[in-house]
């Protein structure tokens, strides 16, 4: 399918079969991902492709406990920005922003990237970092950004609306 096609088909799933999902096509994910442009090329991002049962009801319980979507997920995949690969090079600016900005490009590339292999996937950002951070024994430089549960869809939910471009951009010099 064309970009456009394939922009308006990913929607965000939180229905999933049980079936596992080969390491191929979360190698795929990633890679889709690390292709994400990112300030100064520091592709800050890194990956934690979790497919034990404990710990992703541990990260299910980070998220608040309310997203049982997350827990029928065969894989999650936990998206951190190193923020001192950033820093390193933009400072404060490089890790408040520039990391977050980065991961959030690796983020949306993954998810296009499972719409156009029929992987299901959701971005979930409402959980406890510290708690997150303290399951994943991450890294000081690591911050998570992303818990995204991945599975082949069980049932294909309509797509919701967006915005009409009238109401969402000003042309300036047109």
């Amino acid at each position: 399918m064309d970009f456009l096609e394939l922009a308006w088909s990913r929607k965000s799933i939180r229905n999933f079969k049980t079936d596992d999902i080969p390491v191929d096509i979360i190698l795929k994910l990633l890679d889709a991902a690390r292709s994400a442009p990112s300030g100064g090329n520091c592709q800050p991002w890194y990956f934690y492709a979790v497919k034990d049962a404990e710990t992703k009801e541990k990260l299910h319980k980070a998220a608040g406990g309310r997203q049982g979507f997350m827990t029928e997920a065969p894989v999650h995949i936990v998206v951190c920005a190193d923020f001192e690969r950033s820093a390193k090079r933009y400072g404060k600016r490089g890790k408040t922003l520039y990391s977050i900005q980065d991961t959030a490009a690796a983020i949306q590339n993954l998810l296009l990237c499972a719409a156009d292999n029929g992987i299901g996937a959701c971005w979930c950002g409402a959980f406890d970092e510290k708690e997150v951070s303290k399951i994943l024994k991450l890294d000081k430089k690591f911050r998570p950004v992303a818990i995204i549960p991945i599975g082949y869809i069980s049932n294909e939910p309509p797509k919701t609306s967006r915005r009409p471009v009238e109401e969402i951009s000003k042309f300036i010099g047109f």
